[in-house]
């Protein structure tokens, strides 16, 4: 499990300005900037502009001593200050990519953060500005669960014939499960090698064997798919069920066991958005990520990562018309970008990712003053030894072949 310091003491602010506005983990509300309150499918309102000096001239005295890392999804008052941005596993590659660095503040979730640790160097402290920015699917799948999940399938005798593959949006602790077991880690856009890989152990993708997907069954299912599976080989366990809620015979049949997980804005996506698009918008090209349901992904003119989704928008032609499937604020950063063609949110009623908005402006300033004042907030440190079988699965996945850093 990650170790995490929880010092919340705010630093003294800079002479004439205020005290940051944030609020105690898991404690009081504020329905015009507080995430995950309300989903009106728009955007919290931007933080203090006055803020925006304080976090220059906190990130300028703390110069090459700290490497900020900022996810896509992230809001744009905080992606203005990353100097990297990228998918999860892109900006844990460049988190230890930069040694000298003894302070990583990762504008993203928590599981991010800790592949992150994993990565780096003891010496590097890995700051996470929110500790309450997690990951619904990620936290979908308990350690615990999953380690009764795997009894299960030894007690039924079909373990020795399962290969673990978790998604990079898991806990370490399900990243080192994977490890100890012979498994991997896949991204979005490497899913497809990973399940290849994982079959290949257990008698190929037309033998018996089988894959353990954690924990999106969606990107589990359309990849599964994408490699000439059935929708009939395909069980979903539900962890709160005995055995997942399968039978034996479903079980022995199955060839990819499905974690009962899901991501809270793709899998809100909707048939119904997809056509209504295409109604009321000429010649518009659908694109989506994978972790949405497998009924939308199979509407879709183009399905992929969120790299794939950026690279595919920026090489199209001006006047070419999209809707997009994933998070609000990349789709709305992608509209400002290429202002030449026409870019919409797939679905209006769908939020903005939660969890990774409560990185805004001010938890950002409260890390970066901190750090001035000498104080390291919210480190996230993970457990030696499952870093260790962690840094395994990863490493398998490093070592499957074709592209495997991009998500």
């Amino acid at each position: 499990m990650a170790r995490v310091s929880t010092t919340t003491d705010r630093p003294a602010p800079p002479t004439g300005t205020p005290a940051l506005p944030l609020l105690v983990l898991g404690h009081g509300t504020q329905l015009a900037s507080e995430r995950g309150v309300e989903c009106p499918g728009d955007l919290p309102a931007p933080s203090d502009p006055a803020l925006v000096e304080r976090a220059r001239a906190a990130k300028a005295a703390l110069g090459d001593r700290v490497f900020v890392l900022g996810h896509h999804y992230q809001r744009s008052e905080v992606i203005e200050f990353a100097d990297v941005t990228g998918d999860s596993f892109k900006l844990a590659k460049e988190a230890a990519a930069r040694p000298d660095a003894p302070y990583i503040v990762f504008c993203g979730v928590h599981f991010m953060a800790e592949s992150a640790d994993i990565l780096t160097s003891d010496e590097q402290a890995v700051i996470l500005p929110d500790l309450a920015a997690g990951c619904s699917m990620a936290d979908m799948a308990d350690i615990g669960q999953v380690e009764d999940a795997w009894d299960d399938l030894v007690e039924l005798g079909v373990a020795d014939d399962v290969v673990p593959v978790t998604y990079m949006n898991s806990s370490a602790a399900i990243k080192a499960f994977t490890g100890r077991h012979g498994g991997t880690v896949c991204t979005s856009s490497n899913a497809r090698t990973a399940l290849t890989w994982a079959f290949d152990k257990v008698g190929g993708v037309g033998g018996s064997g089988k894959v353990l997907f954690l924990p999106d069954q969606h990107l589990g299912r359309n990849t599964a798919l994408d490699l000439g599976l059935a929708l009939e080989d395909c069980v979903v366990l539900d962890p709160h069920r005995p055995m997942g809620g399968l039978t034996p015979e479903q079980v022995r049949s199955a060839r990819i066991i499905l974690w009962r997980g899901h991501c809270s804005v793709h899998g809100r996506f909707s048939v119904d958005a997809v056509e209504t698009a295409r109604r009321e918008i000429p010649d518009v090209k659908v694109i989506v990520h994978p972790e949405c349901r497998h009924e939308v992904v199979a509407l879709a003119d183009e399905v992929g990562s969120t790299e794939k989704i950026i690279k595919t928008i920026s090489a199209a032609p001006d006047g070419t018309s999209w809707v997009v499937g994933t998070e609000l604020n990349l789709v709305q950063r992608l509209a400002r970008q290429f202002p030449k063609q026409r870019i919409a949110f797939l679905e209006k009623n769908v939020c903005y990712c939660s969890t990774m908005n409560r990185i805004d402006l001010p938890h950002l300033v409260w890390a970066l003053e901190s750090l001035v004042a000498g104080r390291v907030v919210n480190r996230i440190e993970v457990d030696p030894d499952v870093a260790h079988w962690a840094q395994v699965a990863l490493d398998q996945m490093l070592a499957l072949p074709g592209g495997t850093a991009k998500d």
